[in-house]
């Protein structure tokens, strides 16, 4: 994995985190309930912080393997993208149902990511 790549994405990751932060503050928050909302911003909060592990350890490549990258991205766009999905087709009146069971999967990714950074640590 390349120190770039890593750091690109975190920044890709981060950039898209305040465009659908503000998107949910300004244009979503006439249409969504406050419940819809608050599980948005859920999203928006998880897909930042990894962004920024992402930048972090982009900066210090010593204590990162691929797969704690794969880790984080997939579980970025597993978890938060898929809680977008749901509440943006749960607004609309067409739940994508289907995108539920993929929110978890998409958690379980980012605690492996936190766990194999801590095995490449120790």
């Amino acid at each position: 994995m390349t120190q770039q790549l890593i750091i690109a994405t975190g920044a890709l990751f981060g950039l898209l985190s305040v465009v659908f932060g503000a998107f949910g503050a300004h244009a979503l928050k006439k249409i969504l309930s406050t419940d819809q909302l608050h599980s948005f911003e859920v999203g928006v909060k998880y897909q930042m912080y990894h962004a920024i592990v992402l930048l972090v350890i982009g900066y210090n490549p010593n204590h990162i393997s691929s797969a704690t990258y794969w880790c984080f991205t997939l579980g970025i766009i597993l978890f938060s993208f898929s809680i977008y999905g749901l509440i943006l087709s749960d607004a609309k009146g067409k739940k994508l149902r289907f995108l539920g069971p993929i929110t978890p999967i998409g958690g379980l990714l980012l605690v492996t990511g936190w766990l194999l950074l801590l095995i490449n640590v120790l």
